[in-house]
């Protein structure tokens, strides 16, 4: 296995007769013992010293005259993988797949973990099953583990050459409300909220609030652990759509708190949290709930980390479709492109890494004529004119654009290093324009042929929504 690195404190705990004491101590590259820990319900829990990277060790637990002992024990970062079919989705689905079980026996220092699928009505100590112990990767091994969670991993080894400890705890078809706690819920006002009927009758039951979080995430919080990532929201495009801006970044800042607490406050409590902005499904959708899931991943600011969901970092998908995928458009092969984005996002987000890139392009100034839209980016830009995915909405009112409005293409007449002008002629009376979005669609464009781009070509903008008049006047300028 592998246990959380310095400079935190790796959690353990167990089970022992009621009031008798447990001693643990670690030998291998170093060497210590804890102070004596008392049996309470039923259950023990010591923390060991900060341990630097590296290993193995042996950790032994003795009481009175019986002892256990954990053995090829290292000690790096743990990263707990969490979501729905697109976290669950195998390494042996990918493109490349067998390329990549072949490297697994390259990376014994990546071990792996996997919760077995449970529910319950009230938070658990303890997991219902375990899918997957602690394991070396092999290729039969990894053939069944989290492709993105898996490569993600490989990746971050690749980058900080020590141990990496992997936890996947994910199910297929379900909502955040599943995976949150009921604090969390009565924050957005979804704790009897249950609306399980817009769903498919087969996943009704793993859908209930608080079921995934009580059995599948609530027995790992004793664990200390680095960071998470994330890929869920699928399941929420026609189930609670318009409250995901607000139930999201809610699990994750209840997350933080739980895990804080529960490793007795050696999880950091503000520990990075990486998630997956949606991919595509439906090629030809106009109203299918991903675009709005999309924004609302962001909690309606576009991009990450922003005042609401700090040390947060996204990777965008929506470029990467898989029109011929065996497992359904809705689960695209390509997880290397996803997971690489994630590091980048992990490397500047989580380990502070400087001049790192790690988010596409993203407009921090609007001005408009009588005649176009000017967009300046946050960055500099690579622009591929033949398909706009640009539009504006035309409205008298000076007021916000809602569901009803008018939205029409946009033309990209030109661009510059780090700007587009749009045309607002598609508008009676082009003064009207008062909104522009970008990619607000559920399938936007082919295969990394979206139009905008970093400079790199690597990070596609995100999407995006911005209204002219936000009930406190013109927020753009006019030229």
């Amino acid at each position: 296995m592998v246990l959380q690195k310095a400079p935190q404190r790796a959690r353990l705990w167990g089970y022992g007769l009621e009031g008798s004491e447990v001693t643990v101590y670690l030998s291998g590259p170093v060497t210590h013992k804890t102070t004596p820990a008392t049996v309470t319900a039923g259950i023990w829990r010591v923390t060991l010293d900060p341990v630097e990277a590296g290993g193995p060790y042996n950790v032994t637990a003795v009481s009175q005259n019986s002892s256990r002992t954990l053995t090829n024990v290292l000690f790096g970062d743990i990263w707990l993988c969490g979501g729905q079919s697109n976290m669950f989705f195998q390494t042996s689905q990918i493109f490349n797949a067998s390329e990549e079980l072949a490297l697994s026996s390259k990376y014994p220092h990546v071990r792996l973990f996997m919760t077995a699928w449970g529910m319950s009505k009230t938070e658990l100590t303890d997991l219902i099953l375990v899918e997957l112990p602690w394991s070396e990767p092999t290729a039969r091994v990894l053939s069944q583990f989290s492709a993105v969670c898996w490569l993600f991993g490989r990746y971050m080894y690749d980058r900080l050459k020590y141990p990496i400890g992997l936890v996947e705890s994910c199910w297929g078809g379900t909502p955040v409300e599943a995976w949150s706690s009921v604090r969390a819920l009565k924050l957005c006002g979804l704790e009897d909220a249950e609306d399980r009927y817009l769903l498919p009758v087969s996943l009704r039951a793993q859908t209930q609030n608080s079921v995934l979080w009580n059995a599948m995430i609530h027995p790992l919080l004793n664990m200390t652990i680095y960071g998470v990532i994330w890929y869920q929201g699928e399941a929420n495009a026609e189930y609670h759509k318009d409250e995901y801006n607000c139930s999201f970044p809610a699990m994750i800042d209840d997350w933080r708190l739980a895990f804080h607490q529960g490793s007795g406050w050696q999880t950091t409590p503000d520990f990075p949290f990486g998630f997956v902005q949606l991919a595509t499904y439906k090629e030809n959708s106009t109203d299918d709930g991903f675009p709005e899931i999309r924004w609302h991943q962001t909690a309606d600011v576009g991009f990450v980390p922003n005042y609401r969901m700090k040390k947060t970092f996204m990777a965008v998908a929506l470029d990467l479709p898989d029109k011929t995928s065996p497992y359904g458009t809705i689960h695209p092969r390509d997880k290397q492109d996803v997971a690489f984005r994630l590091t980048l996002g992990a490397r500047a987000v989580a380990y502070d890494e400087q001049d790192v890139v790690f988010t596409g392009p993203f407009p921090n100034q609007i001005a408009s004529s009588h005649v176009s839209i000017n967009i300046t980016y946050d960055q500099p830009v690579s622009v591929a004119k033949p398909k706009s995915l640009f539009e504006i909405c035309c409205s008298e009112m000076k007021a916000p654009c809602g569901p009803g409005s008018l939205w029409v293409p946009a033309d990209i007449m030109d661009w510059g290093p780090t700007s587009v002008q749009l045309s607002a002629r598609r508008c009676s009376d082009p003064t009207e324009a008062a909104a522009v979005r970008y990619a607000w669609t559920d399938w936007p464009c082919g295969f990394k042929a979206c139009p905008v781009y970093s400079t790199s070509g690597t990070l596609p903008a995100p999407p995006f929504i911005i209204h002219r008049y936000n009930g406190e006047g013109n927020i753009w300028k006019n030229y």
